[in-house]
C-alpha cells in the first residue's frame, strides 16, 4: 500500500470510491474537482494496492486555513475496512496539518458511523459540539441524523 498526494488523474477513481462508500449523500465529480482546484490551501492524498494495478483504495482530504486544519473527508474501500489504512490517512493529514502551522484539527462525523468515532477517539479526537440533523437522509430529507464536531490538537514539528 502507498499512500501519495492525489492529482487529477485520481478523481474519477475518486469519485467512483465515494459513491460506494457514502451512498446516500456522495460528493460529485465536480465536487471533487472543485477541492482539487483549490490547492494548496485544500491537500488530498490517495492510498493506491500497487499489488492491484495500482488501485485506488482510500483517500483523505484536509483543508489548510490557518491554525486549526479540517478533515474534508476520510474514505476506504468497504473491502480494505478494518485493517489499518483509515488510520494510516488520517496521520498523513496529521502531519500535513502540523507542517503548515496547525495547532489543532477539527472534523464532523455522522453520529451513526460507529467505526469512523472509534477512529478518530483512538486518534485524540473528542467531540466538542453536534449539529443537530446535520446530515440528511432518503428523499427529500425525510430523516437526519446528527453531526458530531470533533477536535484534536496537534503537536507541531
Amino acid at each position: 500500500m502507498r499512500v501519495r498526494e492525489a492529482g487529477w488523474r485520481d478523481l474519477a477513481a475518486m469519485a467512483e470510491l465515494e459513491a460506494r462508500c457514502f451512498p446516500a449523500d456522495a460528493w460529485t465529480d465536480a465536487t471533487f474537482w472543485s477541492e482539487l482546484a483549490q490547492r494548496p490551501r485544500r491537500t488530498y492524498w490517495v492510498a493506491v494496492d500497487e499489488t492491484d494495478g495500482s488501485r485506488l483504495v482510500g483517500y483523505a482530504g484536509l483543508d489548510l486555513a490557518g491554525e486549526v486544519a479540517d478533515v474534508m473527508t476520510i474514505a476506504v474501500d468497504p473491502a480494505r475496512r478494518g485493517a489499518g489504512l483509515g488510520g494510516q490517512l488520517l496521520e498523513v493529514l496529521h502531519e500535513e496539518g502540523a507542517r503548515a502551522g496547525a495547532g489543532a484539527m477539527m472534523l464532523e462525523v455522522r453520529a451513526d458511523n460507529e467505526p469512523a468515532r472509534q477512529l478518530y477517539s483512538r486518534r485524540g479526537y473528542a467531540v466538542v459540539h453536534t449539529r443537530p440533523g446535520y446530515y440528511r437522509l432518503g428523499p427529500g430529507g425525510a430523516a437526519a441524523v446528527d453531526a458530531l464536531v470533533m477536535r484534536k490538537e496537534l503537536v507541531r514539528p
